[in-house]
């Protein structure tokens, strides 16, 4: 039997999902109780599910309305879980696209402000650890090394905001493990070849390369992406 809590993700996720693929447009009235019909649910189990849509920018209630569905640009873009009904939405690509873009202008200052200190360490561990599942042909540990990279550089930094953004970055890694439109969601021996030239020289202190190479390291993955992409 599932559980209260069981059933409040279930409405979630798919109405996220929906409205996230577009099937419920903006302006779209959502009904609790034809919700709760569909679900067989409570309708304090839909109105707990609609609270957390409203606060990722989804849907808002409205005055002798309802709850309306909003638009994207109202959306918590960076929120995790806005991430992830992203990744399994038709604008996977432009959602990686748009990331990459911003963690282009973000890592690389993180990573001059992690050069040389004590968070150097743990990037070029995980960087190591990339390299070693390479070599065992270990996706899955390839996928949780680059998190631990990624999470590393950026809380390395000292900056709150930066560490803050770490969870953002993981969420757009893990979107790539169940996408099978693109050829690059597979670890590759090039891409850890530039997460340890990182590493490297954030550990040697060399602020200047490490930025470089971080930049080079973002600057690749979201030039494959834009390849890859399907034409619009």
């Amino acid at each position: 039997m599932s559980t209260g809590r069981g059933l409040h993700a279930q409405v979630l996720e798919t109405l996220g999902q929906r409205i996230v693929d577009g099937e419920l447009t903006p302006g779209t009235v959502v009904r609790p109780e034809s919700v709760a019909s569909e679900f067989g649910v409570s309708r304090s189990v839909v109105r707990e599910a609609l609270r957390v849509l409203q606060s990722l920018g989804l849907v808002e209630p409205r005055q002798r309305v309802g709850t309306q569905v909003l638009g994207i640009v109202s959306w918590e873009l960076l929120a995790p879980t806005v991430i992830r009904w992203r990744g399994a939405s038709p604008s996977y690509f432009v959602q990686q696209r748009e990331l990459l873009e911003l963690r282009l202008g973000v890592e690389p200052v993180a990573a001059s402000l992690t050069a040389g200190g004590p968070g150097a360490t743990a990037v070029l561990a995980a960087a190591t650890d990339m390299i070693d599942a390479c070599g065992r042909e270990d996706s899955r540990a390839y996928l949780e090394a680059d998190v631990r990279f990624h999470r590393a550089l950026l809380d390395g930094s000292g900056n709150a905001v930066f560490a803050h953004f770490a969870g953002t970055v993981e969420a757009l890694l893990r979107t790539r493990t169940s996408e099978s439109r693109d050829t690059i969601t597979r670890w590759t021996r090039d891409a850890a070849a530039r997460h340890e030239a990182v590493a490297l020289a954030l550990v040697a202190g060399d602020r200047e390369a490490a930025s470089a190479a971080a930049g080079e390291l973002v600057r690749v993955t979201r030039d494959e992406f834009i390849a890859e992409a399907p034409a619009s």
